[in-house]
């Protein structure tokens, strides 16, 4: 990699972060390296610009900045040998040890050996990548425990309101006028999720369009070298229509089979990890099973409504299911194990969440106007209880409040677009 257009590169990303604008997001971070990772567009590369202005407001100079995007078409071809190169020609500009912002790394093979050359020589290190198996046993062995891995989700309904400028705090959703934006708001952010590029965008379905074909073409077929695309795209599809249900690897096969010749199941098994790998999906597996079918049968929430909406023809329970689930995940966690969020399913009783730190249990329905939908849903809280210790019971619905009486306590029924106002 030639030095000079390092040298290029380094100059004209400092001129550029030192003055962007930008909408800062809640990000606490402790005094050690960071590894952040997300689904691509998440706002991953706008967190190091973030940080990277905090630490010039804290006294830092724009000149110890090293930004590298490795999506830079001028870095194509750059190997692991060229950190070397890289390091030399900013040390050939500045006499400075520099703090490292390697953004979108997981392009470089063996990116995580200098990683961990520079942690243990104390440079001040952030890394971004779309690839979850960056955080793998394997490379977080090598990083040797010199990095915290922080999860970057597409923007909350907060965040939205917050980037749009428009009040939410308890005086303004009681006015008329207060309460619409608010709600206009949280009705565009269930349909078209939160990324953030995507809350500007005239055209929400084509930018969200490209995205998702950017995920799914290079983030997941080309980085896995995947043949049979339409396998692919046909096994996705099949995982968005069924957001709300457990699905088996044996029916996304025999379901892919049909239609674009014989899929074996551990092929279904491997996509399904790349689209994790890719932060497309999230799984959620159910606590009242054994291990094999906590592993096989499992439901699956896509990391953006938008990208979900792509898919749907009427999908409102689906998308209010899904911001559910990408809340929970933000407020508990979420990785490879998941043991923070889980759902419940045995002799056809199913319970939507339940997070046993807090011992809550959670169900999701659109609306409770219809008796038999509001009886099903009640029914399902009133009989966990007995199976599992629940502190906590709650319904969540578009637009709905109230509280139901049983045996065991109270049962919530509460408008998701409050509770989410009230977390993050």
């Amino acid at each position: 990699m030639d030095k000079q257009i390092l040298k290029q590169v380094i100059l004209e990303n400092q001129a550029e972060i030192a003055t962007k604008p930008l909408y800062r997001r809640s990000c606490d971070l402790e005094n050690m390296g960071y590894v952040f990772v997300g689904v691509r567009r998440a706002g991953k590369s706008y967190t190091l610009f973030q940080r990277i202005q905090q630490m010039i407001e804290a006294g830092h100079r724009i000149e110890e900045v090293l930004y590298i995007s490795f999506e830079d078409e001028r870095l194509n071809g750059f190997e692991q040998a060229d950190f070397q190169r890289l390091m030399e020609a900013y040390s050939e500009l500045f006499d400075h040890k520099p703090m490292l912002f390697l953004d979108e790394i997981q392009n470089i093979n063996g990116w995580e050996k200098f990683a961990r050359r520079m942690a243990d020589g104390k440079y001040t290190i952030y890394i971004t990548g779309s690839n979850a198996k960056m955080l793998s046993r394997e490379i977080m062995t090598t990083l040797g425990g010199r990095f915290l891995e922080k999860d970057i989700y597409p923007f909350s309904l907060n965040e939205v309101l917050g980037y749009r400028q428009i009040p939410y705090n308890p005086h303004k959703l009681l006015t008329t006028q207060g309460r619409s934006k608010a709600i206009k708001a949280y009705d565009e952010y269930v349909n078209w999720g939160g990324l953030p590029e995507s809350i500007d965008q005239v055209s929400k379905r084509d930018y969200l369009s490209s995205t998702y074909q950017k995920i799914y073409l290079g983030d997941i077929a080309t980085r896995n070298q995947i043949n049979n695309i339409t396998a692919l795209r046909l096994m996705i599809k099949k995982v968005a229509e069924s957001v709300c249900q457990p699905i088996s690897y044996n029916r996304l096969a025999n379901i892919v089979s049909t239609i674009s010749g014989k899929v074996t199941v551990p092929t279904i098994v491997s996509y399904v990890n790349y689209c994790e790998d890719a932060w497309l999906l999230l799984r959620l597996r159910n606590i009242a099973v054994a291990l094999s079918e906590k592993e096989s049968i499992c439901k699956y929430y896509f990391v953006d409504n938008g990208i979900l909406n792509l898919f749907l023809m009427d999908g409102k329970t689906a998308l209010l299911e899904n911001v559910v689930a990408m809340q929970l995940f933000r407020l508990f966690g979420h990785d490879r194990e998941n043991d923070t969020v889980w759902f419940y399913n045995s002799n056809g009783h199913e319970v939507d969440f339940y997070v046993p730190e807090k011992k809550w249990a959670i169900q999701v329905c659109y609306a409770m106007g219809d008796e038999d939908t509001a009886k099903r849903e009640i029914s399902a809280l009133t009989k966990l209880p007995k199976v599992l210790e629940c502190t906590r019971r709650t319904i969540f619905t578009y637009d709905e409040e109230r509280t139901i009486s049983d045996e065991y306590g109270t049962i919530e029924v509460i408008p998701t677009w409050k509770w989410l106002l009230e977390n993050l």
